[in-house]
């Protein structure tokens, strides 16, 4: 049975088509989370809003705590970091990850940036060894068959490769690279642009993204 993690990072509250001012990015979940149900009822879902509930941000004592070896951690350690060990042993349960993630002044979120610090952990996600022979990092969930979507919204438009906005962009790429940091590489995109035009652009790149959600569910729902 696949178990797929769905995660929104907006701010905004309900999904745009059916809430004034909704989300863009919970639109694109949504419909995707729904679709892919459609296609495997047996998923087990879990649901993690970092958008209205977002982690909290790492601190002196988390990295203290996380760089402690788990046998000699105190209490009060093993609760600074309660929250990251929820969100970590989510992304390990998990075999696709939904992620549904805004651009806010040309990168993601900061509950989204919280969430990234959060799950990137040595010992955890990543492997440290000073005296290891060449790279002393690793990543602890390669070859794990984990595959990650993510969703983006903009209120531009011009940010995909090649576009004229591109190098603004550092939503994808950041997160591309905290996950294959941890040993996800298998990361699949779509977007909607123009949200603050408001007119036809913006429609048409709404059908345009649903039809890549629409996509992305079969294509990856027949390699289950």
């Amino acid at each position: 049975m696949t178990t797929l993690l769905h995660i929104d990072a907006s701010a905004r509250y309900g999904c745009s088509d059916k809430t004034s001012h909704g989300s863009h990015t919970r639109r694109l979940t949504a419909r995707f989370v729904q679709q892919w149900l459609s296609l495997h009822p047996e998923t087990k879902v879990l649901y993690r809003d970092v958008g209205q509930e977002a982690p909290p941000p790492v601190t002196g004592k988390w990295i203290h705590a996380a760089f402690t070896p788990e046998h000699a951690r105190e209490e009060w350690m093993k609760e600074e970091l309660r929250m990251s060990d929820v969100l970590i042993n989510e992304v390990l349960r998990a075999d696709l990850i939904v992620a549904g993630i805004p651009m806010y002044n040309f990168g993601p979120p900061a509950q989204f940036k919280a969430y990234i610090d959060n799950i990137v952990r040595v010992g955890r996600t990543f492997g440290f060894d000073r005296n290891r022979s060449g790279e002393p990092y690793w990543p602890l969930l390669a070859n794990s068959g984990k595959r990650l979507v993510i969703l983006s919204s903009r209120g531009d438009y011009g940010y995909q490769q090649d576009g004229r906005l591109a190098n603004h962009n550092h939503v994808e790429a950041s997160v591309r690279t905290a996950f294959a940091y941890i040993g996800v590489t298998d990361v699949h995109e779509a977007a909607i642009e123009y949200d603050e035009f408001a007119d036809h652009r913006l429609t048409d790149s709404i059908k345009l993204a649903e039809n890549t959600v629409d996509n992305l569910v079969s294509m990856l729902g027949n390699c289950v």
